[in-house]
Parts: structure tokens; sequence; C-alpha cells
């Protein structure tokens, strides 16, 4: 039976707190839980290329316990949140560079369209292909994906 750190009164292993003085036990951890345990490796990366919200299962898969050795997961983890990058530079850079304020004619009014087009077409297709089991390197993003995997490494 473990004892308080403060007191020395007798408390269950499991108690974050000693119910005499109230002290912080150091002991009492709470259990480690893989909230990933059950999903398939396959699964996980296609999560991680959905259009505009793939980068929170892309954190995810980085901070599991469960994908920590797995370099194609971690890859694609990496090549989607960096995808999602591409779609904020879209998004919040070359949109406004390509809308000219004050202007009643826009030069280039459906370039920024059709990149943001692009990127979620890049995302379906990269789904498409990680659910065939393909792995598929983007050509600028792919690359920054393998050097993030192997930097861990």
């Amino acid at each position: 039976m473990p004892f308080c750190c403060q007191c020395g009164k007798p408390v269950q292993a499991t108690d974050t707190f000693c119910a005499v003085c109230g002290a912080r036990q150091a002991a009492a951890t709470a259990p480690q839980t893989d909230y990933l345990g059950s999903i398939n490796p396959r699964t996980a990366a296609i999560l991680c290329y959905i259009p505009m919200i793939g980068w929170i299962m892309g954190i995810v898969v980085l901070a599991s316990t469960r994908f920590r050795s797995d370099r194609e997961i971690r890859f694609h983890a990496f090549q989607g949140l960096y995808l999602f990058v591409a779609w904020l530079i879209v998004e919040w850079v070359l949109g406004p560079v390509f809308r000219f304020p004050g202007f009643h004619f826009h030069p280039f009014p459906p370039v920024a369209g059709l990149l943001k087009a692009a990127v979620i077409g890049v995302w379906i297709y990269m789904m498409i292909t990680v659910s065939q089991g393909r792995a598929i390197r983007l050509p600028i993003i792919g690359e920054l994906a393998d050097r993030s995997v192997s930097e861990q490494h």
C-alpha cells in the first residue's frame, strides 16, 4: 500500500490527492488511452486527406503512440498537413492577390477559384489512391513530407 508523499498516511494507488492532507500524489497517473487503437492504418491515412478537416486527423496521427514507428502513415499525415497549408496559401494569400479591390474589371477572376478546386481535387485524388493501397508522393509537398518523416527518426 502506498503512502502520502506529504503526510505519510496510507493512500490508494489510484488516488490523485491524499484524503488527509490534500497533497497531490506523484505516483497517481491516469491510464493512457489510445483512441487510435482500433483504427486501421489505411483508414487513418485516408482520414488525413479529408478536405479542410484532415489536418486534425494528421495531428492526431502524429501525436499517437500507435503510429509512432509507422513511416508510411506518418508520411500521409505530414503530406495531408502540407496540403492543408497549400489550401491556406491559396485561400489567404493568392485569393486576395487576384482580387484587385476598387476595380470593376478583374483580369484574373477565376485563378483563385481554379487553384482552390485544384487543391480539393488533389485531396480527393489522394483519398482514392490511399484507399487503394497506393502511396503517391506529390511533387513538392511529398518531398517536404519525406523530409519531415526522416527528421523524426
